[in-house]
């Protein structure tokens, strides 16, 4: 594993380190139906705590797998940008779903950089309920320059983020 860079310590570690507006489902504060998450950073991890809300259940009581999933991409992407000091891409990831995650019950998210290439970082991002592991996967981030990064939006990226850039 790398180091973590010394860009690491850039600010809160939340939606807001984006500037005014974010419309991210993870991590925007003023999404509407967003997890609307908050992280901190404990060693080399990157942790967030959250209690799932009835609007994310997929069966009675239990949140949707595919909620659970987007909770650890949010993870990952934010152990590269708080650990590493990067913005990423998800390009791929490998999840188990290892127990149901139930609606009303807290539960810890933690990320780790297992390996950072610049262009490529491989992130695992756990998620802990009632002390069991509820998540466990290997994500992926394509981590690009301004103009990748453009490209892929479709447009100039905002300003907030050009230092994320590789």
């Amino acid at each position: 594993m790398s180091e973590p860079s010394e860009s690491a310590s850039i600010g809160p570690l939340d939606g807001h380190l984006f500037g005014p507006g974010q419309p991210c489902f993870g991590c925007g504060p003023d999404h509407p139906w967003g997890f609307r998450l908050v992280f901190e950073r404990e060693g080399d991890e990157i942790v967030t705590r959250f209690t799932p809300h009835d609007r994310y259940q997929g069966p009675p009581g239990i949140m949707h797998g595919g909620l659970v999933s987007t909770l650890a991409d949010e993870i990952a992407a934010w152990a590269v940008i708080g650990l590493g000091g990067k913005f990423g891409f998800t390009a791929s990831f490998d999840a188990k779903l290892l127990r149901a995650v139930r609606i009303g019950v807290a539960l810890e998210g933690r990320g780790r950089i297992l390996e950072d290439r610049r262009r490529l970082v491989d992130v695992e991002a756990r998620i802990l309920q009632e002390g069991a592991l509820a998540f466990s996967g290997r994500f992926r981030f394509v981590i690009l320059d301004k103009g990748g990064a453009e490209r892929m939006l479709g447009g100039p990226i905002p300003q907030a983020w050009e230092r994320f850039c590789r």
